[in-house]
């Protein structure tokens, strides 16, 4: 169990208040698609990702990546249990799409990088802290599947 201090609490918390997840989510994935290639592979039906204009410009990407922002949404809502928040989203990915898990921490370091453009010098040490640690656990719970 994770145990999360009242300041970790609030502060993710306050970030998921403060971005729109439509503009995040997209950037993120966005991100992911364009730096780690080989990412793509899931998504061939996502039709054209051939390069990162064609990427960034794409409207399933776009809503994929809200999609991952309301799922996020979900742990900071019920931060005492992400395990079981995720655990259907964690044999979906792992038995029938098959993902890497690995890439769940490269989306979610793309998505650092997103939050702390957003949030600029308010995305402190101990922001930026807290919110590795919240992504880690998610991670973990995305990948509890696997094992």
């Amino acid at each position: 169990m994770v145990v999360w201090t009242d300041f970790e609490r609030t502060t993710i918390q306050d970030i998921f208040s403060k971005i729109d997840y439509a503009v995040v989510g997209q950037a993120a994935f966005s991100r992911c698609l364009i730096v780690y290639p080989w990412t793509q592979r899931y998504f061939g039906q996502f039709g054209n990702l051939y390069n990162a204009a064609a990427i960034a410009s794409n409207p399933k990407v776009a809503a994929h990546g809200k999609v991952i922002m309301e799922a996020l949404e979900k742990a900071v809502k019920d931060m005492d249990n992400i395990k079981a928040t995720y655990a259907e989203l964690s044999a979906l990915h792992s038995e029938k799409l098959q993902v890497d898990p690995d890439n769940f921490m490269l989306l979610g370091d793309c998505l650092t990088i997103v939050v702390a453009s957003q949030l600029g010098k308010n995305f402190t040490a101990e922001v930026h802290a807290a919110f590795q640690k919240f992504l880690a656990v998610v991670v973990s719970s995305l990948r509890r599947q696997y094992y």
